[in-house]
């Protein structure tokens, strides 16, 4: 058994965090001390322990208790549903990097920006031997095997939509 201060010492969660999970029945303990505290079991870890993984997942504790009241089945649509507001907010984040980016617009702010622009992209590429050709194939193959992440990746260079219609296009068949 353990304490509600070995728990919170395990999880790195406050004590008072346990205390409210258990107030919204997200985690209750097992059993009472003979002084009424509170004892977590083994079950009461474990189930602590996924709540954990969850939360570092960045899912709010209400999905947490769906998912923990569910089969397998329903944990993957809500991760899923979690994952794709991720992904809104990535792209997010990335409009408004592009648009600070292009405000700084000098090379120093450019290195502190952590992006890179099609050109710079481009540059690189040549500047390791890849011809257009090359290039084109290499288009080819990330859209073979992710298109989303392809899709992800020529955003994060500032393509504007248009652009990235048609380089997907023709990834998509064969270059």
């Amino acid at each position: 058994m353990y304490t509600i201060g070995q728990m919170a010492r395990k999880f790195g969660v406050s004590r008072s965090t346990l205390l409210y999970y258990d107030s919204i029945g997200l985690l209750s303990p097992s059993a009472r001390s003979e002084a009424n505290y509170r004892l977590y079991s083994e079950a009461d870890f474990s189930r602590m322990e996924k709540i954990a993984f969850y939360r570092e997942a960045g899912l709010p504790l209400e999905n947490i208790a769906d998912v923990l009241a569910q089969p397998h089945d329903g944990v993957q649509d809500i991760l899923e549903q979690r994952l794709q507001s991720i992904n809104r907010e990535i792209q997010r984040l990335r409009a408004q990097q592009q648009v600070i980016a292009s405000i700084l617009k000098s090379e120093r702010g450019r290195k502190k920006s952590r992006i890179i622009d099609k050109q710079g992209w481009v540059a690189m590429l040549a500047a390791v031997g890849l011809d257009e050709a090359a290039m084109r194939q290499w288009h080819v193959e990330f859209e073979s095997m992710s298109p989303e992440a392809h899709q992800d990746f020529l955003e994060s260079l500032g393509i504007p939509a248009e652009e990235i219609k048609t380089i997907r296009h023709w990834s998509r068949n064969g270059g």
